[in-house]
């Protein structure tokens, strides 16, 4: 290389030159100072004095190839100096060729320090992936250390355990001792949990006061069991934190198992949070494992709810009328419209089935508009064929408790401006007007000045239901079934029966009783001054179009006031 350009790059760069076997023919002061090596201790040894040995052979191989057949080869290379720290640096070797022959003749190698620029990266990519605070992984690098656990607990069939946990009584300790303090406390949390767990486990921060512990190879619940409240007696230990008072907070720990509760990564992670708010809600300082069949019945809720959403949209919902009779004259005095479901493998399903199941959502309000609507169109309808039967419709608690419920009440009957809105009975349970009597009191002057009846259902399964009654303003009570079935035979039934009657009388309310089975149920309840009932005895639920046709045959059923036929 002709001398100038040898002292530009030598002023600029780390600069050597290589014989064709390897050995280091010039080195220049750069060199000698990045490596410790003086320039005689490095000229006529091969390049591998420098070997950090971090890079695989196929590494160096590829780069002798290249420079071997005159190409030149760029890239960073781990050397390791004399006194043994490594060092990274951007090379360039470049092959010289012979001008006369054309073969090449020696290597030069052009470098650049780089190790300043690696560490930095290096840094960069640790803080990424790590709490600054307690070096501990974090929530997105926890993300990967989980995906990577699971697969390999699936692919070879090894259990695990996602364990979710929270310090109790960390937010006093900011409050009272500062911030500063919190932020010690956490990092000997960490340390903590660091040295408890094994070396294949993982503890990570997710944020706050919040940590996760993924336990590898769990061989059975006594094993979890054991670790857990080696955990929890070590996060218990008293703290001394910048020469304070002994600092005492504890944990609450949420877990769950895989396989046994087979889920992905983020879906793990939030059922072991599920499970910890559990453990907090039960005292603190102890340890919960999620009940994966719990899960099991939310998901078929969901997915009932979903089904029962669509079957909505989809017309399949189907409203069949049970007859309410009149004892005394043996006449049909009105219908209770009861929801079915017309499922397309099924067939159709009960009430029972589906309604308790979606009770608690918002798709509640939405059927019972459906319900309303359908019934007042089928009043409309059976008016024009000249047939006066009032129809009582269940509310459920979350519809009725609604804000907006008497307003939107007044446009379902604005839409059905034929039908009388006398002739639409709203049936609420007791259980939600005692548990409400407010609000529930409210809805029904509110609704009543519409026009609407209302009836009091279940009457009698309340805790409360005498001290309450007053306060109600129903037109009708209906007695629960599960009293009425069984006054043939049960004397407490019978008096609570008695009791009701006699009670709704005093306060001038109707009465009707439900559950009706036998003739001499019929008896009985006209002795005890019940006229009005509905039940097997009279007819099973029945489709709309089926009513008109019943009621023309329905054989018509009478007593005296004695009770007798």
């Amino acid at each position: 290389m002709d001398e100038k350009y040898r002292r530009a790059v030598d002023a600029a760069a780390i600069f050597s030159e290589t014989d064709l076997a390897g050995r280091i023919t010039y080195v220049n002061d750069h060199f000698c100072g990045l490596s410790g090596y003086s320039r005689d201790e490095l000229l006529g040894q091969n390049h591998r004095i420098l070997a950090s040995g971090l890079h695989p052979d196929g590494f160096f191989q590829g780069m002798w190839r290249a420079i071997t057949e005159g190409k030149v080869w760029r890239g960073e290379i781990c050397n390791r100096a004399k006194d043994g720290t490594l060092y990274w640096v951007d090379s360039t070797m470049v092959p010289l060729l012979d001008e006369r022959t054309g073969l090449v003749q020696k290597y030069v190698s052009i470098r650049f320090d780089v190790s300043e620029k690696r560490q930095l990266l290096h840094t960069l990519q640790w803080r990424v992936g790590h709490d600054v605070l307690t070096g501990l992984p974090n929530r997105a690098y926890l993300s990967e250390l989980l995906v990577q656990s699971l697969e390999f607990s699936r692919r070879e069939d090894i259990p695990l355990a996602v364990c979710m946990l929270d310090l109790d009584g960390f937010k006093a300790v900011n409050d009272g001792y500062g911030h500063a303090c919190g932020d010690l406390l956490l990092v000997e949390v960490a340390r903590r949990l660091r040295e408890i767990i094994r070396g294949e486990d993982v503890v990570a921060r997710l944020a706050g006061d919040e940590f996760v512990l993924i336990l590898r190879y769990v061989r059975d619940t006594q094993e979890l069991n054991g670790a857990l409240l080696r955990i929890l007696k070590a996060i218990s230990e008293p703290y001394s934190i910048q020469g304070a008072q002994q600092i005492n907070v504890f944990a609450s720990i949420g877990v769950t198992l895989f396989p046994l509760d087979d889920e992905d990564a983020d879906t793990l992670l939030r059922h072991a949070d599920q499970a910890m708010y559990v453990a907090k809600q039960s005292g603190r300082n102890r340890f919960q494992l999620f009940d994966v069949s719990l899960e099991q019945e939310v998901k078929a809720t969901q997915q009932t709810v979903q089904q029962l959403r669509q079957a909505l949209a989809a017309g399949e919902l189907r409203l069949h009328y049970h007859p309410k009779v009149n004892l005394r004259h043996g006449q049909v005095v009105g219908f209770e419209a009861l929801l079915r479901w017309q499922h397309p493998v099924r067939g159709l399903v009960p009430p029972d089935d589906f309604l308790p199941l979606i009770e608690q959502t918002d798709l509640i309000v939405d059927v019972g508009e459906w319900v309303m609507d359908q019934v007042l169109a089928q009043i409309r309808q059976w008016q024009g064929a000249g047939h006066c039967w009032p129809v009582s419709v269940n509310i459920a608690a979350r519809h009725f408790q609604r804000a907006d419920f008497v307003e939107r009440l007044q446009e379902l009957l604005a839409r059905h401006p034929e039908v009388e809105p006398h002739m639409l009975d709203l049936e609420i349970a007791e259980s939600v007007a005692i548990d409400h009597i407010q609000r529930v009191t409210a809805h029904l002057e509110a609704c009543q000045s519409l026009g609407v009846s209302f009836s009091l259902d279940d009457f009698g399964t309340g805790y409360s239901s005498l001290s309450y009654l007053k306060q109600l303003p129903t037109q009708t009570i209906k007695i629960d079934k599960s009293f009425v079935r069984d006054i043939l035979h049960d004397k407490d039934d019978l008096a609570l029966t008695q009791a009701v009657i006699g009670l709704a009388r005093a306060f001038g309310r109707e009465v009707i009783a439900e559950g009706l089975e036998t003739r001499e149920h019929g008896q009985l309840l006209m002795r005890m001054g019940c006229e009005m009932a509905q039940g097997f005895f009279f007819a099973q639920p029945m489709p709309a179009a089926a009513v008109p046709g019943w009621v023309a045959s329905f054989a018509p059923v009478a007593y005296d006031d004695d009770g007798v036929c």
